[in-house]
């Protein structure tokens, strides 16, 4: 009788190629860029706030009067005090006494599975912080609170929650679905992600049916809810209370980013509107534009149409996209994190990130790893303390309403 490799089958060898092969895109695109600069990152942040005075309004005791005529009375500048409080990040990995001295080398596993769960922590997290630094979805009105991923848009109480538009939940991401002022809905809390649609347009969760309000139930990570730091959808709108000051209250007016919700059909005449919409408004000069990846295919389009140059090209800080010009070259890129039909025109360096230092491993005992009491198990903690700012929120423009291209 012949041997087969069915009757070999238990003295024959795993073989496995060199490496992991990832499947998850990773890539950080508006954060990298906010701190490729010194001035980007302003990490002497602490204590209970960081506080710093923004100027409102001018000195208009100015006059022309005719010869021994009174003059207008005496102004003064007006300013006004911002604080703003660091937001508590952290990732933890644990890993069992086995993984640590049994997959220690090549003979043992493919690649060293403490090392590997470590990186791809530190990875996870900057994915994560990414899709922070974007904030709430547009035109999602919230009473409080920062965090929310997506939303409802069914109102039926089903397994399958369908989120519009949303690239943003994974399979094992544990989640609450919450009302607009944080409170959960019933069988909302703690919910682990099952399956999620090839389009992303919806996705399953385990346990009972929770019950959803259309457009009214927010998808958050589970205990997130007003405890991550503000995104650029905060930072860059012309409405709500951000660093203490509220465009709505007398003589706050000005704290208040452009705006366009009524241009559809992209246009360079447009986004140079915009552009000088944000210089007369506060004097801002835009220095990169963000938008999703189907505007960034609108605007590809529409170099075309017009026979330009439109080759991607690379910036300083190995920021690579298309060229808008506006008095000089500004980098038009693409997020995978920014919001659909959306277009971001943003002064740089009025924008920053707070922080008392990057993430780092909780290591204050000496040791990165902990012995978790009564497990043959270790624990790391990675951690950072950050806030993402702007010292002068009329130096944005954003664009909401775009055609994206197919």
């Amino acid at each position: 009788m012949s041997a087969t490799m069915t009757t070999v089958n238990g003295i024959l060898k795993e073989v496995y190629e060199g490496g992991i092969n990832d499947q998850l895109q990773n890539d950080m695109i508006a954060l990298k860029r906010i701190e490729a600069t010194s001035k980007g990152v302003f990490e002497d942040a602490g204590g209970k706030f960081t506080r710093f005075p923004v100027r409102t309004t001018r000195n208009h005791g100015i006059s022309y009067r005719d010869e021994n005529a009174a003059i207008a009375a005496a102004g003064r500048q007006g300013y006004q005090q911002t604080q703003e409080s660091l937001k508590y990040g952290y990732g933890r990995v644990r890993l069992t006494g086995q993984v640590i001295e049994l997959a220690d080398s090549n003979p043992k596993a493919f690649a060293n599975a403490a090392d590997r769960e470590m990186d791809g922590l530190k990875s996870d997290l900057g994915r994560d912080q990414n899709r922070i630094a974007w904030g709430n979805p547009i035109g999602f009105a919230t009473t409080a609170g920062t965090g929310v991923i997506s939303r409802v848009t069914t109102g039926a109480a089903s397994l399958t929650i369908t989120a519009p538009l949303n690239n943003q939940i994974e399979v094992g991401m544990v989640i609450d679905l919450v009302d607009t002022s944080g409170v959960p809905i019933a069988n909302g809390t703690g919910k682990t992600v099952l399956t999620v649609a090839a389009n992303e347009l919806s996705f399953t969760v385990d346990g009972a049916t929770p019950t959803t309000v259309t457009n009214q139930t927010c998808i958050v990570r589970t205990g997130n809810w007003n405890k991550e730091p503000y995104g650029l959808s905060n930072l860059v709108s012309p409405t709500g209370a951000l660093h203490g000051l509220n465009p709505a209250t007398a003589g706050q007016e000005v704290w208040a980013a452009i705006e366009d919700t009524t241009t559809t059909t992209l246009s360079e005449p447009a986004m140079i509107s915009r552009c000088d919409d944000v210089y007369r408004k506060g004097g801002g000069k835009i220095s990169v534009v963000f938008c999703s990846l189907g505007v960034r295919r609108s605007y590809f389009n529409l170099l075309t149409s017009m026979r330009r140059y439109n080759e991607p090209k690379e910036w300083t800080g190995g920021l690579v996209g298309l060229a808008f010009n506006y008095e000089r070259e500004v980098p038009v890129v693409s997020d995978r994190d920014c919001p659909a039909n959306s277009m971001y025109l943003i002064d740089e360096s009025q924008i920053s990130i707070y922080r008392n230092k990057p993430w780092h491993w909780a290591d204050n005992d000496g040791s990165i790893l902990k012995y978790v009491h009564d497990y043959d198990a270790w624990e790391g903690l990675l951690k950072c303390y950050w806030q993402l700012v702007t010292h002068q929120r009329n130096s944005a423009a954003r664009m909401t309403a775009l055609t994206e291209a197919s």
